[in-house]
């Protein structure tokens, strides 16, 4: 009985991660025009957040997102790109691919976006992001020398690329297989947007098995 209760409970709390509504094209995703090549090899179904460390938005959907890619079977894979849109965003996406080059996202990311939004930092400039990098094992000095590196510029140049491809025009976005674009507005709430992807990710589930 109580292993039931348990059962019923866990089911009740992951159905806010579900979307139970039909898909309508149109209403709740748009199909991009020019799809994306997707960057995982191994079959595995994409689902891309296209995000800035400066929108109070994207700030926002990181808790939804995080507990929905939390749920997520092996089959799909999830990755993060800077957004490019000229100043401060260019400034941000060269930390996050710095940081990812230096092997710290993962302990950064979260904090650099608290720091941002809850402690009102700006981050825009190169000796506070690398006295930021300092605290997570790195040198001042490496996270220069990452900031201003070939491969990090090259990475921003791609992700700026991809945004043009996509004709994306604001923040935060959600693509699923290069195909499907989700915001906001399409998904109705910031809290609806993981749960319009997973059902595009189960779309795409159906298309791979036809």
């Amino acid at each position: 009985m109580l292993k039931t209760l348990m059962a019923a409970l866990a089911g009740l709390g992951l159905s806010s991660l579900v979307w139970a509504a039909p898909l309508i094209e149109g209403e709740h995703y748009e199909v991009l025009d020019n799809p994306l090549e997707t960057q995982v090899e191994d079959g595995r179904i994409e689902v891309t957040e296209v995000f800035w460390y400066g929108c109070p938005h994207c700030y926002n959907l990181e808790e939804p997102l995080n507990a929905w890619v939390a749920e997520q079977p092996q089959d799909v894979a999830f990755q993060r790109m800077p957004a490019t849109m000229g100043g401060a965003w260019n400034t941000h996406a060269f930390a996050f691919y710095a940081a990812q080059e230096l092997g710290i996202l993962d302990a950064l990311h979260d904090d650099f976006f608290h720091a941002i939004h809850e402690q009102g930092r700006r981050l825009t400039e190169v000796d506070d992001i690398a006295a930021f990098f300092s605290d997570y094992g790195v040198s001042e000095e490496q996270a220069r020398e990452a900031l201003s590196s070939f491969a990090v510029k090259a990475k921003v140049n791609q992700a700026h690329a991809r945004m043009r491809q996509m004709q994306l025009m604001g923040v935060p976005a959600l693509v699923v297989d290069g195909r499907y674009l989700i915001t906001p507005s399409s998904a109705g709430s910031l809290d609806n947007m993981p749960q319009v992807a997973g059902a595009l990710v189960e779309k795409v589930r159906e298309e791979q098995t036809d």
